[in-house]
């Protein structure tokens, strides 16, 4: 049956509709021609500044173009499925209204409410792997409640600080079931509501948050779990915690962290992390800073205030983490305003696995966080935080409030003042398709463009 197919293109999505969805039908259709030239503007972004050989933009459906510029790559059909898929996000969207603050299911509503996805990537909706059906069930754009499975796992079996039980995601549970016997279903969590990373999850009952495994592409990257995270969660978040004591900065520790020991050792396909949930005073709101210019504007009133308050607890303080040798990959997803009567008072930062660390603070990390090179620590908080976040925030204010972007990028120089090369060097971005299109995609592909602080130096 259509809906059974992995990795649906438009066509076969819309067919999957009809069965699954015939109400969602019309919609579809119509939110199609959006979502075309959506993907194709994302996709002439990145031809016109990464580096991508042989790569000639021309007007045409983004389909057609991935076919002709990389033919036979799965590339094509990743792009497919993002059209089909944010085509979907669209026609089944509902109007953007916070919840009241003291919701204990609050931030996941309000994740929720993200339709596009991605603001650079052209495969900002793709989920290889899974059927039309399994986006409807899982996809938080779709507004899901479900429930995590918890496998018991033999104690020789485990890695981590965690007990020995899987929290694993519906999904992904069948499979390794199927694959190893010894696991043990011990029954589902309590409710829980999957958050903008698709495979994290609150519990709509308020508590930890669980981030787990499972075996899609989305994006750039398949989500697992690595060994190195499981392994570096703890001890980056009190570290981290230690670092911004005195910023308005709240770091969301993770915790305790496990992972199941197969033939390879601990396996990224069967881990999970358990991260410390926000804790909101009265009147407070988080919202992920993603949210702000594409799916809220109105929650901003007065666009330069309220960058400015911003700057003050974000752009700032970001600069004073980094000198004290930690770079923080604060993007859209992973990082969160906390909004008081609509104002910014303070940060929530969370996800761990894309900070880079001066190996001079000597801490006990594997994998590729530790460096010794201060560039690789200023690109990394530049891409992240200038790059992306200021950007989409200066294009979204200049788009809905009508107000001149020199006049926003000023205001956030003014919080740089204390590393300046954040403001005179070339603004590095990920260039994620060359990423997705590398022998190895999770490398990072840096493409720099000119600084538009450079002029408040």
């Amino acid at each position: 049956m259509p809906h059974d197919i992995p990795t649906a293109d438009p066509a076969q999505t819309r067919a999957a509709l009809e069965n699954l969805r015939p109400d969602l039908v019309e919609r579809y259709d119509a939110a199609l021609p959006g979502a075309r030239a959506a993907v194709l503007r994302r996709l002439e972004l990145a031809i016109r500044r990464e580096p991508l050989p042989g790569a000639v933009f021309a007007e045409m459906d983004p389909i057609e173009l991935a076919a002709k510029l990389w033919p036979g790559t799965p590339f094509v059909a990743e792009i497919a499925n993002s059209v089909a898929n944010l085509a979907l996000a669209r026609a089944n969207r509902v109007p953007r209204v916070l919840p009241a603050p003291g919701d204990p299911d609050g931030l996941g509503r309000i994740e929720q409410l993200a339709t596009d996805g991605h603001p650079l990537h052209p495969c900002c909706r793709t989920r290889a792997g899974m059927t039309v059906a399994d986006v409807l069930a899982y996809a938080p754009e779709h507004r899901p409640v479900i429930r995590l499975r918890r496998l018991r796992v033999p104690a020789e079996r485990w890695h981590g600080t965690a007990q020995p039980v899987l929290y694993a995601h519906p999904w992904q549970a069948a499979r390794l079931l199927r694959r190893y016997p010894w696991l043990t279903d011990a029954g589902p969590t309590r409710p829980v509501r999957p958050l903008m990373s698709l495979r994290t999850v609150a519990p709509v009952s308020g508590g930890p948050h669980i981030k787990t495994a499972v075996d899609v592409q989305m994006t750039s990257a398949v989500r697992t779990v690595s060994p190195a995270a499981v392994h570096n969660g703890p001890i980056l978040s009190e570290a981290l915690t230690r670092i911004t004591a005195d910023l308005p900065i709240d770091i969301l520790a993770e915790t305790e962290a496990g992972a199941v020991i197969t033939d390879d050792g601990p396996d990224r396909r069967l881990a999970h992390l358990v991260r410390r949930a926000p804790r909101l005073g009265p009147g407070e709101t988080a919202v992920p800073l993603g949210l702000v210019a594409s799916d809220l504007p109105n929650i901003v009133d007065d666009p330069c205030r309220w960058l400015e308050e911003l700057t003050a607890v974000l752009f700032g303080p970001l600069t004073t983490v980094l000198r004290r040798g930690v770079a923080l990959e604060a993007h859209g997803q992973n990082t969160l305003v906390v909004l008081r009567d609509g104002h910014p008072v303070r940060i929530l930062y969370r996800d761990l696995g894309g900070v880079r660390v001066d190996r001079a603070l000597g801490l006990d990390l594997h994998g590729d966080l530790l460096t010794d090179d201060p560039v690789v620590l200023r690109t990394k908080v530049a891409a992240a935080a200038l790059g992306t976040v200021a950007a989409q925030l200066v294009d979204g204010f200049a788009e809905h409030h009508g107000v001149e972007p020199g006049r926003l990028w000023a205001i956030v120089a003014a919080g740089l003042r204390a590393v300046p090369e954040l403001m005179t060097e070339p603004l590095a971005v990920k260039a994620t398709t060359a990423m997705r299109l590398a022998a190895d995609p999770l490398d990072d592909i840096w493409t720099h463009q000119p600084n538009p602080m450079a002029v408040y130096a």
